[in-house]
């Protein structure tokens, strides 16, 4: 959190209104999820729980990605 903005598979969408673990969104839309801040951002924004979004096809130095291995 609070390097750079982390694309999420997610596309944007309103959370479900009661209580769940691991939400996702809807199965299509315009606009991808990117999460935790980037060191552009306040302090209280550099946390995962901080989601924006914004068109996949957006490019900024300040939203990348992370890669993850399963062994």
């Amino acid at each position: 959190s609070g390097s750079v903005w982390e694309w999420c598979y997610d596309w944007f969408g309103g959370y479900p209104s009661e209580a769940s673990t691991d939400p996702t969104g809807p199965y299509t839309g315009s606009h991808r999820i990117v999460r935790g801040g980037a060191w552009i951002q306040p302090a209280e924004d550099c946390r995962v729980s901080v989601r924006q979004y914004r068109r996949p096809e957006q490019q900024a130095v300040y939203i990348g990605f992370r890669l993850v291995r399963n062994r």
